[in-house]
């Protein structure tokens, strides 16, 4: 925090009200915990995904879609007629 009052150019983001609540961070960290376990399935799982570089965050999530769409295993659906009947010119 202290490196966003030494910068002008990061001034905008320190709040005084943050102060106080970095008291609380075990405590947020806890119900963040609690929340992701409670809410992340094998159906629909929750993924950390790492931010600090954004080419490696991209890389991660579309790894992830990938991996997801080929576990879905994807088909075109079927038509009920036949496409070789029909010649467009």
């Amino acid at each position: 925090m202290q490196d966003r009052l030494d910068d002008p150019s990061k001034r905008w983001k320190f709040n005084v009200n943050d102060l106080p609540e970095r008291k609380l961070w075990d405590d947020y960290m806890t119900a963040y915990q609690d929340a992701l376990s409670a809410t992340s399935t094998d159906w629909a799982p929750w993924h950390l995904i790492p931010s600090n570089h954004k080419w490696y965050r991209d890389l991660v999530v579309s790894q992830i879609i990938v991996k997801m769409m080929e576990k879905m295993n994807l088909q075109y659906p079927k038509v009920d007629w036949d496409p070789s009947s029909i010649v467009i010119k």
